[in-house]
């Protein structure tokens, strides 16, 4: 991959909260989230080349097909269209985030390749127009283009300024397992509706924000141990570790998170947890570092 430019980081999403506000008419339901990103990531690379193509490597890449629906070719597609050039890339995605785990991988994967293609093309289109094009991708792409903490409103797209986040470790985990968006939404038929949070401006430190998030919840991890009972699994067994402040599954699962006071904890803590779970730990992914 020497002629390919760097690459972008894809940094996992995380939804440290994620509550179902109501449903718009089209069936669509309404979110209210705090998402952060990080410590895992897919890497998105580009070359220049006389048509468009996808290569896929790392550990999950044989999950997913470099075929015209691929999220990484619609952006490509997208972004060459808002600039009424042609889409032509060599395009490289390093899969190293679980597929259909309620972390954002394809989303971020599509955000990642708008930001390394802007700069490939020499566009220079910006992260607010970048995100409007993410929006006809998918609702969590807008977010991931940005890849810095923000609330979400709407039915994702809607972004708001996050409060200002402590120094804080996270330890994501997955069982293994994938689970479909709309077959959780679907689980949670008839349940209620939850109030958006109110929050601070801003914590002090990890243990007060981790107090304030177990006020609130994510609406559809009940509906994801219905169809996938090893997240509960997972959940006990986060917070059975030393210093986790907080066990929450991640949007629709199963990724589930532990939240700790540092990054060290999070990753001495990482190694305390059953073989053949998929762990990452770190800090917060920070898009300036």
């Amino acid at each position: 991959m020497s002629h390919f430019e760097a690459g972008e980081l894809a940094p996992a999403k995380v939804n440290l909260y994620l509550h179902v506000t109501g449903r718009r008419a089209d069936g669509y339901h309404l979110l209210d989230s705090l998402a952060v990103f990080g410590p895992a990531a897919d890497l998105v690379a580009a070359a220049p080349a006389a048509a468009l193509s996808l290569a896929l490597d790392g550990p999950f890449a044989a999950g997913l097909a470099a075929e015209p629906d691929n999220l990484v070719l619609r952006a490509a597609r997208a972004l060459a269209e808002a600039a009424g050039i042609e889409a032509r890339a060599a395009l490289a995605l390093t899969k190293r985030l679980p597929i259909a785990s309620g972390i954002g991988g394809g989303s971020a994967d599509a955000a990642a390749a708008l930001r390394a293609l802007d700069r490939l093309w020499g566009l220079d289109f910006g992260a607010a127009r970048l995100a409007r094009i993410g929006a006809g991708l998918g609702a969590d792409v807008p977010v991931c283009v940005a890849s810095r903490p923000a609330r979400m409103g709407g039915v994702g797209e809607r972004l708001s300024t996050a409060p200002v986040l402590p120094e804080c470790g996270l330890l994501l985990v997955n069982p293994g397992a994938a689970l479909a968006t709309p077959a959780v939404f679907r689980a949670r038929a008839g349940a209620c509706f939850t109030p958006p949070a109110v929050l601070p401006d801003g914590w002090e430190d990890a243990a007060a924000m981790a107090r304030d998030l177990a006020a609130l919840r994510n609406d559809l991890e009940a509906p994801a141990i219905f169809l996938c009972p090893m997240v509960a699994e997972v959940l006990a067994a986060l917070r059975e570790l030393p210093g986790c402040l907080l066990a929450r599954m991640s949007g629709s699962g199963a990724t589930c998170f532990g939240l700790f006071a540092t990054s060290a904890a999070a990753q001495q803590a990482a190694d305390l947890l059953p073989n053949g779970w998929w762990r990452d730990a770190g800090g917060l992914y920070d898009p300036a570092a």
